[in-house]
């Protein structure tokens, strides 16, 4: 990793375990195209009713990856540790939030091969709804979210939170796994028959 002064960042006033996460509609990109998603249909609730679309839906959990703006080492080395460890597997819809226009965002995906879509928010209106915006040093009125990690259930209520402190930094993967309920093996093999040995 590239040395970096390391500068502590200001104190975020961010959502917290069992607030609503707020909702938004913004360019969700994938690979192959984007298209405008609200996060209430991603995870499987109605906005105008505030109901699940469908049984089968209401039990999906959702984890939010705000990420600085895409092309930035750390969207980069971040993005890259979650798919080597299998976060498109897990037992959760895993889901990015950047700066940048749908563009970039998609430019961003081609070139690393990331199996993961993520929400294009260039203003980082979401990212300030959710506490995670800060300036940038040296670049008047440009803002971008801090490396920040949010678990919400079908409900849009928010399970967990982790969201740095400094720049830059990053969390330990094994402690952040725990702490929004990941399960990387949701469909073990169950343990072999002994009669059958």
């Amino acid at each position: 990793m590239p040395d970096f002064e390391v500068v502590t960042l200001e104190p975020a006033e961010h959502v917290e375990p069992g607030e609503e996460a707020p909702t938004f509609t913004r360019p969700l990109v994938t690979d192959e195209f984007w298209e405008d998603r609200s996060l209430s249909a991603l995870v499987g609730r109605d906005e105008s009713e505030g109901e699940r679309e469908s049984e089968g839906e209401s039990q999906n959990r959702t984890i939010l990856v705000f990420t600085p703006m895409t092309g930035s080492f750390l969207a980069t080395y971040l993005w890259d540790e979650l798919a080597e460890r299998g976060w498109d597997e897990a037992d959760a819809t895993v889901v990015g939030i950047t700066t940048g226009n749908p563009y970039s965002v998609k430019r961003f995906i081609d070139d690393n091969g990331y199996p993961f879509a993520l929400f294009a928010d260039p203003a980082t209106d979401v990212a300030e709804a959710y506490g995670f915006v800060h300036d940038l040093d040296g670049m008047a009125g440009v803002t971008e979210p801090r490396p920040a990690f949010v678990a919400i259930d079908a409900d849009r209520t928010v399970e967990a939170v982790w969201v740095a402190q400094e720049w830059p930094e990053f969390p330990d993967y094994d402690d952040l796994e725990v702490t929004l309920g990941i399960d990387l093996d949701p469909d073990p093999d169950p343990d072999p028959d002994p009669d059958l040995e």
